[in-house]
């Protein structure tokens, strides 16, 4: 039977409009969840709640996640370290623990005893324009957002009144995935009074505001006797090209200038669906860092010296070249 090229343009656009219907939904109301999304454990005996602060640098009120180690309520004068984790683009204060299973990795890193007990804080990094898909917050004191004081300052003081931690910065670490690692680096770097430890999964260094906002080139100011304190995780998926090559290039960075830092290379990285892609990498690795700060908390408690050698680098799946650095922000 001939099809008539009316019918077949109707069936075409109508195919085309579910297909892109398809996509609206994935992406904008279903806010794009991992496919094959990774297992949560049961009974982990620890519990995510989301918070709220008034919030003066940006005019509103903010929210955080939070989730408090096991025996918090029973051992009132203990204070803990204090874990800050930094969501990618198009995420929230709930990302870490709705799909990076957060409260499953804790369990798992406390019941192998590669992390202390530590206060874990998961912010809404979100700038005044909000979440979409088709920017990537703002780590940074701008035109859209004084969001490097939201996160470096005011939430730092949030968290020492509500809660009972360490106040010194080798007990204080941040990080995040993506967009989230470079904020971690860009707030982190700029409150060295308040932090020493930083990591980084599947991040960039160098961002398209210019160089007042990229760690790579402004790392190396800082001074000398400031480096010696710091503590740098980084990871990046072998089939994330763009990322790994601009991780691997701070990683040079870093040993250039002096600090302790380790840098892995995972299969996998960036993605929808797959073990080794998307949440499924984030989820996995994120016992990974949390190892290391736990190595640099528990260094701090007993006064040892630093658990990471100056520099590390672990390929998990061949070498690959350095690469010029270059900006990977995408807007």
């Amino acid at each position: 039977m001939k099809i008539k090229p009316k019918a077949l343009l109707t069936s075409t656009a109508i195919a085309l409009t579910l297909v892109a219907g398809t996509g609206y939904w994935y992406v904008f109301l279903a806010n794009a969840p991992q496919l094959d999304p990774p297992p949560a454990e049961a009974n982990t005996g620890l519990s995510f709640q989301v918070e709220s602060f008034q919030s003066r640098a940006m005019g509103q009120v903010r929210k955080y996640g939070v989730v408090l180690p096991s025996g918090y309520d029973q051992h009132p004068t203990k204070r803990y370290p204090v874990v800050i984790l930094l969501h990618g683009g198009h995420g929230g204060e709930r990302d870490f623990q709705d799909k990076a299973r957060l409260t499953s990795v804790l369990h798992d890193v406390y019941t192998t005893q590669r992390l202390p007990a530590a206060i874990v804080i998961t912010p809404d990094g979100n700038d005044n324009r909000g979440s979409t898909p088709f920017w990537d917050p703002d780590y940074f004191d701008g035109p859209n957002g004084k969001v490097s004081t939201l996160i470096g300052s005011e939430l730092v003081n949030v968290v020492k009144s509500r809660y009972r931690t360490l106040a010194q910065p080798q007990f204080w670490a941040i990080g995040g995935l993506s967009s989230g690692g470079w904020g971690a680096l860009n707030i982190g770097l700029r409150h060295r009074q308040q932090f020493h430890t930083f990591f980084s999964h599947t991040g960039y260094f160098i961002d398209d505001s210019g160089a007042a906002n990229s760690p790579q080139l402004f790392v190396t100011q800082i001074p000398p006797r400031d480096r010696q304190a710091l503590r740098v995780y980084l990871d990046a998926g072998e089939d994330d090209h763009k990322y790994l090559e601009a991780t691997r290039s701070f990683h040079d960075v870093l040993n250039r200038a002096g600090i302790v830092n380790q840098f892995h290379v995972f299969p996998g990285g960036h993605g929808i669906v797959g073990q080794n892609v998307g949440w499924n990498y984030w989820h996995k690795h994120l016992a990974d860092s949390l190892t290391f700060v736990g190595q640099q908390f528990q260094a701090a408690l007993t006064h040892s010296p630093p658990a990471a050698p100056r520099s590390q680098e672990h390929p998990h799946g061949g070498t690959h070249n350095p690469a010029q650095p270059q900006s990977h922000r995408q807007n």
